[in-house]
């Protein structure tokens, strides 16, 4: 038996990169900072590939800074570098679950950059 389960909770590294494809499949790309248990560790940093409606859900309502949790498989994406020629390796989480885990509080303070001193996240919570 094999498995090939990811699962974490963290913040969106950045705003969702998001490409539609004539088909009318859409993926988003963007990176995950998930904090370890110890405050004094950097946090792990992940690239995930969404595709699909939660892509479309990523386009719309995933910002820097966005408190998520997903549930994916582990894939090493290859490819050749066209200017060196060398064998390239990227791991990624491709996304089968997206949850968006930040209230509407925090989602309205990212999204229009306001609110008061309470509405931010603290820095202790945001990893970069």
């Amino acid at each position: 038996m094999s498995v090939n389960s990811v699962t974490l909770v963290g913040r969106a590294g950045r705003d969702p990169e998001v490409r539609y494809f004539e088909s009318g499949t859409v993926v988003a790309n963007l990176t995950m900072a998930v904090n370890r248990r110890s405050r004094d560790d950097e946090p792990d940093w992940f690239n995930l590939e969404i595709w699909g409606k939660q892509a479309q859900v990523a386009a719309d309502y995933v910002k820097k800074g966005s408190l998520l949790g997903i549930i994916g498989s582990f894939k090493l994406d290859r490819w050749t570098d066209r200017n060196t020629g060398e064998e390239r390796t990227k791991p990624v989480v491709r996304v089968d679950r997206l949850e968006l885990l930040g209230s509407k509080r925090d989602a309205e303070a990212s999204n229009f950059g306001g609110g008061g001193f309470g509405d931010r996240p603290s820095e202790e919570e945001i990893p970069f």
